[in-house]
């Protein structure tokens, strides 16, 4: 059974240990070695954790059995729209139904936070936009942001109705 609770700062290497873990098997076959270098640097840095834990980030951690599966990183924004940041699973626990627990908890957290709508980005070549896609996000908009460093994340914005 997964139990699901709000992650700590304490649990930043766990979270760091998850997101290196899962992204090889995510993105390697759409980003550069370089790309995925900077980004896990950019977006997973302790620095960066931290900072964002102590802003409006609710990070929850997925366990099974003690053992660290996934997280996932969701924040409020304006207009009822909450935004799922992250949410990746070690590929060991991938298929287990896992994914969908965590985000049920997080749409019951959005909704309890004022939240409308759960909206994510996903880049336009993952497969995980059919997972999404079972889940009841419809795709709203393609979104392409510069990030630094000559490199773009070319995504679509998916939203699902929490009410």
């Amino acid at each position: 059974m997964l139990q699901i609770s709000l992650a700590q700062p304490s649990d930043i290497p766990v979270i760091q240990d998850i997101a290196f873990t899962a992204w090889k098997p995510t993105y390697g076959h759409i980003l550069s070695e370089e790309q995925s270098r900077f980004m896990l640097d950019w977006m997973y840095s302790s620095e960066t954790l931290h900072q964002t834990m102590e802003g409006h980030t609710v990070f929850l951690l997925a366990k099974e059995e003690n053992i660290a599966m996934g997280f996932a990183a969701f924040e409020p924004k304006e207009g009822g729209i909450v935004k799922l940041h992250k949410i990746y699973f070690l590929p060991i626990s991938q298929g287990r139904g896992y994914g969908r627990q965590l985000l049920d908890e997080v749409s019951k957290q959005a909704v309890q936070a004022g939240g409308k709508y759960l909206e994510l980005n996903v880049n336009r070549s993952n497969s995980a936009r059919q997972f999404y896609e079972k889940l009841g996000f419809e795709m709203v908009r393609e979104e392409d942001n510069y990030i630094g460093n000559g490199y773009w994340m070319n995504d679509y914005v998916m939203r699902k109705n929490l009410l």
